[in-house]
């Protein structure tokens, strides 16, 4: 319980968040040029990625599709049981335009990161998710990680079936944007999770890797 709490205050800033760098990003677009149908039907899984840089501005709007905030009260991109919002994002950055390689927490609330860890940590994490080429070589790879207990609390064990619901909303969302950037992304849920947790220094459970990257 104490580690628990000592995680939810370094989320908060109140332990150690002092020294965090934090980028504001870049307003997000509500309005784009490929619908939603259109969006749907040239959704695929993309492995392989163009060796050139995301732009910061294409991370922010990935970043605000997964679950981004969207309304004065809180309400994000992604719907969540009973709004307990049991998700939390990260971006594993290689390769973007303005930013250090290194781990960044995405601060919903305020639509920025906080620098958690610096380095490229791709090829670290690429060898915990089973040596999968695509979290190597994406220009950033978006973390879906979450905590039941914000869920379970208000219901019981059926909660952990709404956090994983919840995951599966975030998944489609950054699938769908991508498209609509003319990105690249495949969901990936075959890894080691201790691995995973390890290369990122993260406790709470850890649900998708998605690398993200030109087509």
């Amino acid at each position: 319980m104490r580690e628990f709490l000592l995680f939810l205050f370094f989320i908060l800033g109140i332990v150690g968040g002092e020294n965090m760098e934090r980028i504001n990003l870049p307003r997000p677009d509500f309005k784009g040029n490929l619908s939603v149908e259109e969006a749907l039907k040239k959704r695929r899984s993309v492995r392989s990625y163009k060796q050139v840089p995301l732009t910061i501005k294409e991370l922010s709007q990935i970043l605000w599709a997964t679950d981004g905030k969207t309304a004065e009260w809180g309400g994000r991109t992604s719907p969540s049981a009973g709004a307990t919002y049991p998700l939390e994002i990260y971006a594993v950055v290689g390769n973007v335009e303005g930013l250090k390689s290194g781990l960044y927490y995405y601060e919903i609330d305020t639509h920025s990161l906080k620098l958690l860890k610096e380095g490229d940590l791709r090829v670290e994490l690429s060898k915990a998710a089973l040596n999968q080429s695509s979290v190597r070589t994406a220009p950033v790879v978006i973390v879906i990680s979450g905590i039941f207990e914000r869920t379970t609390d208000r219901y019981g064990k059926r909660g952990e079936r709404y956090v994983y619901m919840e995951v599966g909303h975030c998944g489609q969302n950054i699938h769908l944007q991508a498209e609509a950037l003319g990105l690249g992304t495949v969901m990936i849920g075959a890894f080691d999770d201790d691995g995973v947790k390890k290369v990122l220094g993260i406790k709470e459970n850890v649900f998708y890797l998605c690398p993200v990257g030109k087509k």
